[in-house]
C-alpha cells in the first residue's frame, strides 16, 4: 500500500501525526496492530507501508527482533542505512493513552534506542484520533 501524498515531504512532528491521520483513515480498529513506515533524510515516506495484525497486548523479544530484522533490509535497501521509522499503534478503545499503550513504548525504547540507526517514532491510532507516543526527535527536520 502506497502512503497518500509521498511524494510530499514531512517537515515536522505534527506533520507525521498529520500523515498518519490521513494513512490509516479512518483511524479506528477492531484489533491490535502495528504499521510501519520510513522516511528518508528529505522527510518523503517510502511507497511503503507495512501492517501487523494481530499484535500482542505487550511487545514480546520476538516481535521486536522481527521488527529491527525488517527495519535493517528496508533501512539498507531503501535508506542507505540511515532514516526515520515512523509506527503506528492501532487499537479498539478509546484514544485516551493507557498503561499498555506507554509499556509499547517503554518496550521499543528498550529495543530499538541502542539497535536501529536512524531515528524512530511511535503514534496510537484509535477511536478515530491519532496522538503521539513517542515523539520524532527535532533534528531529524531538515531546514529549507
Amino acid at each position: 500500500m502506497a502512503p497518500p501524498r509521498a511524494d510530499v515531504p514531512i517537515r515536522s512532528a505534527d506533520e507525521l501525526t498529520q500523515r498518519w491521520a490521513e494513512l490509516l483513515q479512518p483511524p479506528i480498529f477492531g484489533a491490535r496492530s502495528l504499521w510501519l513506515s520510513w522516511l528518508d533524510d528529505g522527510g518523503r515516506m517510502l511507497p511503503l507501508v507495512v501492517p501487523v495484525d494481530d499484535v500482542p497486548r505487550m511487545p514480546d523479544r520476538a516481535m521486536t527482533s522481527g521488527l529491527l530484522h525488517l527495519h535493517d533490509a528496508v533501512s539498507e535497501e531503501h535508506l542507505r542505512g540511515e532514516g526515520h521509522l515512523a509506527m503506528a499503534l492501532c487499537r479498539p478503545g478509546q484514544p485516551e493513552i493507557t498503561e499498555d499503550d506507554d509499556e509499547w513504548a517503554e518496550e521499543l525504547h528498550a529495543a530499538l534506542d541502542d539497535q536501529i540507526d536512524g531515528t524512530w517514532s511511535l503514534h496510537l491510532a484509535a477511536a478515530g484520533h491519532v496522538s503521539v507516543l513517542v515523539a520524532p526527535p527535532v533534528g531529524i527536520w531538515r531546514r529549507h
